[in-house]
């Protein structure tokens, strides 16, 4: 038998010994019962669409059909039709991926897998516009996708096991690695039920409402300064960050569109920390204060809530408000910056005083009995 191609393109049946399935196929999973269903359709009509392969050695590499070439040899078939092409390994490679991705039946983290090896191919040099264009899908469609392959084990798996969905799947694609395993947790609810206990997924939207209010924090809320990119030079700037949902719109369509929000609560947590220490560094006279009441465990110089009264920039709303203490200004008064506890990094007023602190307490007291 030849490998030898005199046209370039031909048709012929070729044994199923000569035929070898790429290992640039983005389809990795194949459904026992469909093949067998598709093998018995074989036994009784044969194959209507030819494979396309190329030759290579003395082999010829199937560029598309590698599920009929399984359902082939389940049927027990001898010979397959082919069309043979001839096709440099980049355009074996395209040829592949797209001929198999326009195919509805592929799951899509195979769809991704294929996006993946289109995107880093060298030669020809692809974007995602491009494959929008090749494949028919939008280009916001085949950014989620390719996210897909940023996907941590634990998420992959469950996925391929049909515990979650695809619209699960691509929430927690959003999410930084270290979140992804504490988000597929809230994608489940325990209920008990005749007497045992059932996991039960819950409804897409629920996921995402958690995402919401536990993973994205808004970019508004923020201590720190968004442009400064020597704040922590190796994560630059959050303002051309690709973790921003306001300016990876692609890829966060569809999550918390009102809002300007970081989905890297680790970077968050970094630039905060860094910001604390440069504007006690820039302001040593600065009190530090924690949102938390109790007695600091390590022994640090940070006054509990317990022992201050924060001042508010706003006016009272009522006549009752103008006696509290936190609406009055005095000699006491100081700066302070919130060093544990929730908003972390901003600058407060407040009395520090332990007796107006006191005496702020009976105030507020003496105002409510009223």
């Amino acid at each position: 038998m030849t490998t030898t191609v005199i046209n370039a393109s031909e048709y012929r049946d070729l044994p199923l010994d000569a035929l070898t399935e790429s290992p640039n196929n983005p389809r990795k999973s194949f459904d026992e019962a469909s093949l067998n269903e598709l093998a018995s359709s074989i036994k009784a009509q044969g194959i209507l669409s030819p494979l396309v392969v190329r030759p290579v050695g003395q082999h010829f590499e199937i560029v598309a059909g590698a599920r009929r070439y399984r359902a082939a040899r389940l049927a027990e078939l001898e010979t397959a039709p082919v069309r043979i092409v001839e096709l440099t390994d980049a355009q074996a490679i395209e040829t592949s991926i797209v001929e198999n991705l326009i195919r509805a039946d592929v799951h899509p983290m195979e769809e991704a897998s294929g996006f993946r090896i289109l995107l880093d191919m060298e030669e020809p040099k692809y974007t995602i516009e491009q494959i929008s264009a090749r494949t028919g899908k939008t280009p916001a469609f085949i950014a989620a996708r390719l996210k897909l392959t940023e996907l941590v084990p634990p998420v992959v798996e469950a996925f391929y096991r049909d515990e979650i969905g695809v619209g699960h799947a691509l929430l927690l694609a959003k999410l930084q690695p270290a979140q992804q395993e504490e988000a597929l947790a809230a994608c489940y609810q325990e209920q008990y039920a005749s007497g045992a206990t059932k996991r039960v997924l819950l409804p897409v939207r629920h996921l995402q409402q958690w995402i919401e209010h536990n993973i994205l924090l808004e970019l508004a809320d923020a201590p720190f300064s968004k442009e400064d990119v020597a704040l922590v030079p190796e994560a630059g700037s959050c303002v051309e960050c690709p973790k921003r949902t306001g300016h990876n719109v692609l890829l966060f369509s569809g999550l918390a569109p009102q809002h300007d929000s970081c989905s890297d609560p680790k970077c968050w947590t970094i630039k905060v920390d860094v910001h604390v220490r440069q504007t006690i560094a820039a302001k040593p006279n600065l009190v530090q204060i924690s949102t938390a009441y109790g007695t600091p465990k390590d022994g640090r110089a940070v006054v509990p809530r317990n022992n201050y009264v924060e001042i508010h920039s706003e006016k009272p709303t009522s006549p009752k408000q103008r006696d509290w203490p936190e609406y009055q200004t005095c000699k006491s008064m100081t700066e302070a910056i919130v060093t544990e506890g929730t908003e972390k990094g901003e600058i407060r007023r407040l009395w520090r005083d332990f007796h107006k602190v006191r005496y702020a307490k009976f105030l507020i007291m003496r105002s409510a009995a009223r």
